[in-house]
């Protein structure tokens, strides 16, 4: 648990320009997660839970710690196992108290108490802890003794290696409204992985301040604010309408009560981008609302057409993202790839997968950019796929 203690106000600019700055500053830290920071900062000020499924390793919990210490926030992180005890979360029982016939626990520094939260492993949780979880993150609430206690989370962001399978655990679950993969990051991105990840454990190993860009205060009356700053336009209902129609007709769960809360965060998405309207851009969001992994495939086919037609009319509101790979980077990995191909020794099966899947990994980067440099590239790619598949030369590619 860290109580950094309230600093001095944040500077006058914009709450939403701050924010900008606060998912920069992440994705200068944290490569290639640009997608999971905004989810993030969109829950927070939607107020609602996003948890982030992957493999251990892959800054999860670097990245929330780091974004309570910019909101300047009372944080708490724990990592849940089936044997973890309600005091471990809650904290322990107030033995004086308990002397004098009145149960109540002593919760500073603990969970009832954070601003934002980090649950590791969050699906390993109990039935001893299950139920007080599911009121806290739902209901803001903390009730021991028959004494119910406000708490003052502003977001919960929880981490699992997978998805829940037990019947039991749905409704943990379906409180984390986003459901965002944060994999290990694709090959092109290695050098900058380095580099990053080298600067980040020297501030870990320093205990380097983080200088916060806005307080907590800020982001609970922007939740306040929401409902009342932002409004929709029939184009854009009429589209989300669309959209929430074809996934359930996928056979993707989708309740009203999701249906409610996602519109929301796509308000939230409007803000963070000092918008008063939302638009088809913030339906990136619906990516994330799958139940099941396999779901996540049917989205992104939904959704991504939606959005790069939205692009085609807007190509200066595409998002980049700090952290997306430069033209130069991708270049340089292009020619690294053509000569491992076009090399002297014969590469065995596996080594000509690796490569062809780094290729894909390229174009797959290459769609982030729209510029003639980048279609330039997109056909290097393609040449070089094309003569991997026909067994021909490389040297003249």
């Amino acid at each position: 648990m860290t109580s950094p203690g309230r600093r001095a106000a944040a500077p006058s600019s914009p709450l939403h320009e701050r924010l900008q700055l606060t998912a920069r500053n992440l994705e200068d830290r944290f490569l290639g997660r640009s997608e999971v920071i905004r989810c993030m900062l969109i829950s927070a000020l939607a107020g609602e839970h996003v948890v982030l499924i992957g493999p251990p390793g892959t800054a999860k919990s670097a990245l929330a710690r780091t974004f309570s210490k910019l909101c300047d926030a009372t944080y708490f992180e724990y990592l849940l196992t089936r044997f973890t005890e309600p005091n471990e979360l809650f904290g322990p029982v107030d033995i004086a108290a308990f002397r004098e016939g009145t149960y109540r626990r002593r919760t500073a520094g603990m969970l009832p108490e954070g601003e934002i939260v980090f649950l590791d492993e969050v699906f390993k949780s109990n039935s001893a802890i299950l139920n007080s979880l599911l009121t806290l993150l739902n209901e803001r609430r903390y009730i021991a003794g028959g004494v119910s206690m406000r708490c003052p989370l502003l977001t919960a962001i929880g981490a699992s290696n997978e998805v829940p399978a037990d019947a039991d655990l749905a409704a943990i679950f379906d409180r984390f409204l986003l459901r965002v993969r944060a994999d290990y990051l694709d090959a092109f991105h290695f050098q900058d992985l380095l580099q990053r990840g080298w600067a980040l454990e020297a501030a870990i190993n320093t205990d380097a301040v983080v200088d916060p860009l806005l307080t907590a205060d800020e982001l609970r009356a922007a939740q306040k604010a929401l409902t009342q700053r932002v409004r929709f336009s029939d184009t854009f209902l009429s589209a989300y309408r669309n959209l929430v129609l074809q996934i359930r007709a996928e056979g993707i769960g989708l309740s009203d009560r999701r249906v409610v809360k996602l519109l929301k965060l796509c308000a939230a998405s409007a803000f963070l981008d000092g918008r008063d309207v939302p638009d088809a851009s913030d339906l990136f969001l619906m990516k994330h609302v799958w139940n099941a992994e396999d779901q996540a495939t049917i989205l992104e086919g939904l959704v991504t057409p939606i959005l790069e037609a939205h692009y085609r009319e807007h190509p200066e509101a595409r998002r980049l993202g700090a952290a997306a790979v430069g033209l130069e980077a991708i270049e340089a990995e292009i020619e690294r790839v053509r000569a491992v191909l076009a090399g002297s020794g014969a590469l065995s099966d596996v080594q000509l997968f690796s490569q062809l899947k780094l290729l894909g990994e390229l174009k797959g980067a290459l769609s982030s950019h729209a510029d003639a440099r980048a279609r330039e590239l997109g056909g290097r790619v393609d040449l070089l796929l094309d003569a991997a598949f026909k067994g021909g030369r490389f040297g003249a590619l």
